[in-house]
């Protein structure tokens, strides 16, 4: 695509969203970001002034602020990255790999991200090739995903054959990673999205509190006028109503059998981390909440 210059309206509007100064990111840089981003999604094409719009405005701005100031070498944005983002690390590894080899592997990743090796007397960072479409956690957990791969075919290409294929090799052999994994995922997470969209504004606001606001059933009841036991009994039954409007939805939308829907279940609960209830509900729990205590 042609190179071209971005609305400084938008760019002013998108770096103070992004609170990209916190960082002491100079608005320059942010820019340049969201240019990198820009010719990313649109490589093969020039786009028009509403889809640049379009994009820019759904981008993970602040998750981008905070990459750009890694990259940067900015140390406050270093310090608060490794503080929020090393548990979303381990968790995903620990889903990856529960022996805990995969955590030894998300340790090794900050080196790349923090960029010390340098080419042209520049820092070469991971984070470069982050550019806000989707959260940085989703990213992470992609590029340690990714990671791991590339290290399993690593060690298969170094491991010695086996003289002959007997009962013992191939038990012992490592299974090869499904393909289909991928496909089901994005299918379980799809549908998770638009089951929790479909539920009651209270229902919401029930999950909401209790999974990504991590209030106690007590602290929810004084919140929804509900007895505890009653806010006990709702969020089980908006579970279960949850559970069978994935399996309706993997069923009838996704096309997906009575097999893989099972299988869909089971990656996700190997690695939980597309099917976040907090990332589903936070902004649910945030515009509720304040709603609920207006009105009390």
């Amino acid at each position: 695509m042609q190179s071209r210059g971005l609305d400084q309206a938008l760019t002013s509007r998108l770096y103070r969203r992004a609170e990209a100064g916190r960082w002491g990111l100079g608005a320059a840089v942010f820019e340049q970001a969201l240019v990198a981003s820009m010719r990313r999604a649109f490589e093969d094409r020039d786009p028009g002034t509403r889809e640049v719009t379009q994009l820019l405005e759904s981008l993970h701005v602040e998750d981008l602020a905070l990459a750009v100031a890694c990259a940067e070498g900015i140390e406050a944005a270093w310090d608060h990255f490794v503080r929020e983002y090393r548990p979303v690390l381990y968790r995903s590894a620990e889903a990856i790999d529960r022996s805990g080899n995969a955590r030894e592997l998300a340790d090794s990743l900050y080196a790349e991200l923090y960029g010390l090796s340098e080419r042209d007397g520049q820092r070469r960072s991971l984070f470069r090739y982050f550019h806000g479409r989707s959260s940085l956690a989703t990213w992470l957990r992609a590029l340690l995903a990714q990671r791991h791969v590339d290290r399993f075919r690593a060690e298969r290409r170094i491991e010695t054959l086996p003289s002959e294929n007997t009962d013992d090799t191939i038990a012992a052999a490592t299974p090869v990673p499904d393909p289909d994994r991928p496909r089901l995922l994005a299918a379980i997470t799809r549908a998770l999205a638009a089951a929790v969209a479909a539920l009651s504004p209270r229902d919401r606001l029930r999950l909401s509190c209790y999974y990504a606001q991590q209030m106690t059933l007590a602290e929810v009841g004084r919140l929804t006028r509900e007895h505890e036991a009653t806010v006990s009994r709702q969020v089980a039954k908006t579970r279960k109503t949850l559970r069978a409007e994935v399996e309706r939805r993997l069923r009838d939308d996704a096309r997906l059998s009575d097999g893989e829907i099972a299988q869909s279940f089971a990656y996700a609960m190997d690695d939980p981390g597309p099917l976040d209830l907090t990332q589903l509900l936070a902004p649910e729990a945030e515009r509720k909440e304040s709603a609920e205590r207006r009105s009390i």
